[in-house]
């Protein structure tokens, strides 16, 4: 299975708080993918980007993207989506709506997330995690 990259982790790498290239690497044949909603967080930032930030911000995203595999969000997802959504909001223990839809997508492929807001999906049962740090 691959690993999904959380947007923390792509932002990190671009602000330069966090080695992304090296981790990467560090990381032997692993594969790493992006959930088609962590582009749609990314892509926001892009266009909320003003004067000398949004050009580099806008290049370091889409060298990311000619090389990470996108994650589409299908009906399986939306399914996976739907049950994960109803179970944590029953027990009281929701989490944001794009981590909910990024953890549905890891769940869904038997993939491990990697973030560094680990508490964001410490109640996603069965989602297996790379904290960071």
């Amino acid at each position: 299975m691959a690993i999904i990259l959380d947007a923390d982790v792509i932002i990190g790498g671009e602000k330069g708080n966090f080695d992304l290239s090296a981790w990467l690497a560090s990381q032997g044949s692993e594969q790493f993918e992006i959930a088609a909603v962590t582009v749609a967080e990314l892509w926001h930032g892009v266009e909320r980007a003003s004067g000398q930030h949004r050009t580099p911000r806008e290049s370091y995203l889409r060298a990311l993207l000619d090389v990470l595999p996108i994650i589409p969000y299908t009906e399986q997802t939306a399914y996976r989506h739907a049950q994960l959504w109803a179970q944590l909001e029953t027990a009281g223990k929701m989490i944001g709506p794009y981590d909910l839809i990024v953890a549905a997508t890891a769940l869904e492929r038997e993939s491990t997330l990697a973030t560094f807001n680990k508490r964001h999906f410490a109640n996603v049962k069965g989602l297996k995690l790379i904290e960071l740090k």
